[in-house]
């Protein structure tokens, strides 16, 4: 698909820009690079990992589980999160190529 076949389906436009919302922050693209690694994380691996707090983690974990693109899996007391949207992986792909003035 070219960017011009992208410009003129609005309803793409529309979902590139809901996901790209949902993971622009430094903490849920952090999450995609680790769920990235393993099948699935507990929230306290995810925290010990990106050094946060868990209720700031929780609250972007909710988030992108709510806008579908995690998967939230109970076993016992614990949570375990994996990606849903494996196509994720291709954008932080993208954005380590990048190579933009910041």
């Amino acid at each position: 698909m070219s960017v011009l076949d992208l410009v003129e389906n609005k309803e793409k436009l529309e979902k590139a820009a809901y996901i790209l919302k949902t993971i622009a922050h430094p903490t849920r693209l952090a999450v995609i690079a680790l769920l990235e690694k393993g099948n699935k994380w507990s929230v306290t691996e995810l925290c010990e990992a990106l050094e946060c707090e868990q209720s700031l983690l929780s609250h972007h974990l909710t988030n992108m589980r709510a806008k579908g693109l995690l998967k939230a899996e109970k076993e016992g007391q614990q949570v375990f999160y994996s990606l849903r949207e494996k196509n994720l992986l291709k954008i932080l792909s993208c954005i380590q190529k990048c190579d933009c003035n910041f």
